[in-house]
């Protein structure tokens, strides 16, 4: 065993890279290991045949100062492109503005169909649902049954793979906060340069020409150039840590020169949290492992379809409010940069929320590439016979999930790691089972190489959900209000998790950290 105490890095994604930057700027030594054969976790650019992908599309945008610095400190400004941001609704064949444009929408639905829906929004407002706890009671009460079955439900019910009528109603009351019908309507006829006082989503945001991956991948140099190390294959099976002493001191990594222990001065997770708790010994106490076995997490897959420019769209993608077909998004990637697509073609992205190991996340890829070329073809978003090639990128454990006894679960976690490992640090989305985006993640890092090297006493915890979601801006006359977070559904928990047997478990896919816009 090295003696050397380096910190140890558990993923090479945003939180994970960040982290190690970070501390070799401050002149800490640190060892970073990701599982997986490439950096970035699901920010990412996946590349195959010179097509390249954006896993769930990464808008380079935040509130937050330090990030905006970091980012133009990797990359310099030649390799950022400003991209406008579009996104529509497709609801029976026709494409809808999102924000709301109130001619489009009448337009779109027809008169006799917008009267049906203000027709159901007054009788929600005068006979509102009694039920209003969950998100379908809140939003039908707000928009009518009519509209909240047209631009709600179809979608949500795609993403959290649950009924809506089971989601609890405090993520549609952060998400949809102060906005009904009667505003909406309100905001779509008054023109924007006449608002005050609404807020609205940003209209441009900056990209990296070859797709988010090549920011992880430019910072991943910069690391190494700086002195640290990056092993990627690499994956940690194992935390020793010292009751006496109540540390972290070493590691286990399991990778292609096989199994080794490295010791470890302090050890930075992005790695999703219930494995850093499975991976402890000794093992943690009965009431952790089990509410460490007990989180849960919504998986992700990508069918990316190469096809003519002609059928390309200007949006960043489209929301599909279709349930006749299961994709639930639509990426073109030509929008985002087209230095990710080749001359006279696209590649679009058919996305598919599923739980790992469930039927579609088992399907075989040319299956899928053909599911998705059917549902392109069944939407009218391209004729029959133009797919040239298609691919399939799936991403475990993209999303955590919020069921009822997460937050408990996550207070026993924190807490017992405060206590008995201290320099046991978790950060980023996976590692805290925390709805964060990158930008958030990487300030999780940021303020833990701190706490590490400058003696800080930040609470990384505190970097946390606030009620405005990050990618709006107010209005000319407001105050823009500072935050770093958004928030996701309350689902219902399953049973409560049999306490696992301890050993090493399925080999995770990724342990980086790893978006829902």
């Amino acid at each position: 065993m090295d003696e050397q105490r380096d910190t140890v890095v558990i993923g090479a994604g945003p939180a994970g890279l960040t982290a190690a930057y970070e501390l070799l700027r401050r002149g800490a030594p640190v060892r970073v290991f990701e599982t997986d054969e490439v950096v970035g976790g699901i920010s990412r650019t996946v590349e195959r045949d010179g097509w390249r992908f954006d896993i769930g599309g990464h808008r380079f945008f935040t509130k937050v100062s330090r990030v905006e610095e970091f980012w133009h400190e990797i990359l310099p400004d030649e390799d950022f492109l400003l991209r406008p941001r579009m996104s529509r609704i497709y609801y029976r064949g026709a494409l809808f503005d999102y924000p709301l444009s109130a001619a489009n929408a009448l337009r779109n639905l027809g008169l006799r169909e917008a009267v049906l829906c203000l027709g159901s929004y007054a009788r929600a407002r005068l006979r509102p649902p009694k039920d209003q706890t969950h998100f379908e009671g809140w939003v039908s009460a707000r928009f009518g049954w009519r509209l909240y079955s047209m631009f709600f439900k179809t979608y949500t019910e795609k993403v959290w793979g649950i009924p809506a009528d089971r989601l609890q109603a405090d993520w549609a009351a952060q998400r949809i906060k102060n906005l009904s019908l009667s505003k909406a309507l309100g905001n779509a006829l008054v023109p924007r340069r006449s608002r005050t006082d609404v807020t609205s989503l940003i209209e441009e945001f900056q990209y990296p020409k070859l797709g988010p991956g090549m920011m992880w991948e430019r910072c991943a140099e910069e690391v190494r150039r700086r002195g640290g190390r990056i092993e990627l294959g690499s994956w940690v099976t194992t935390v020793h840590r010292d009751p006496q002493r109540r540390r972290a001191i070493a590691v286990t990594v399991d990778g292609v020169g096989g199994q080794r222990t490295v010791p470890a001065a302090h050890v930075i997770s992005s790695m999703p949290i219930s494995e850093l708790v499975a991976a402890l010994r000794p093992p943690a106490p009965p009431q952790v492992r089990a509410a460490a076995a007990d989180l849960r997490y919504r998986d992700f897959l990508t069918v990316a379809l190469v096809v003519p420019a002609e059928f390309a769209f200007p949006d960043n993608w489209i929301y599909v409010h279709d349930p006749t077909v299961r994709v639930g998004r639509i990426q073109n990637f030509g929008s985002w940069s087209p230095h990710m697509v080749k001359d006279g073609r696209t590649c679009l992205g058919l996305e598919y929320f599923v739980f790992e190991d469930d039927e579609t996340w088992c399907t075989p890829d040319a299956e899928l590439v053909a599911t998705a070329t059917a549902e392109l073809q069944r939407l009218g978003l391209v004729r029959p016979g133009v797919v040239e090639a298609g691919y399939v990128v799936r991403m475990p454990k993209a999303y955590p999930v919020y069921d009822e006894r997460y937050q408990h679960s996550v207070k026993v976690i924190r807490d017992w790691l405060a206590r008995e490992v201290p320099n046991v640090h978790p950060v980023g989305r996976n590692g805290m089972h925390r709805y964060n985006n990158q930008d958030h993640s990487m300030l999780t890092a940021m303020l833990t190489a701190e706490n590490i090297t400058c003696g800080a006493n930040h609470d990384v915890w505190s970097v946390n959900v606030e009620q405005d979601y990050h990618e709006e801006a107010t209005g000319r006359d407001n105050h823009r209000r500072q935050g770093t977070g958004r928030d996701a559904p309350i689902v219902p928990a399953p049973p409560a998790a049999v306490l696992p047997a301890l050993g090493g478990g399925p080999r995770p896919g990724s342990q980086a950290q790893v978006p829902l816009s």
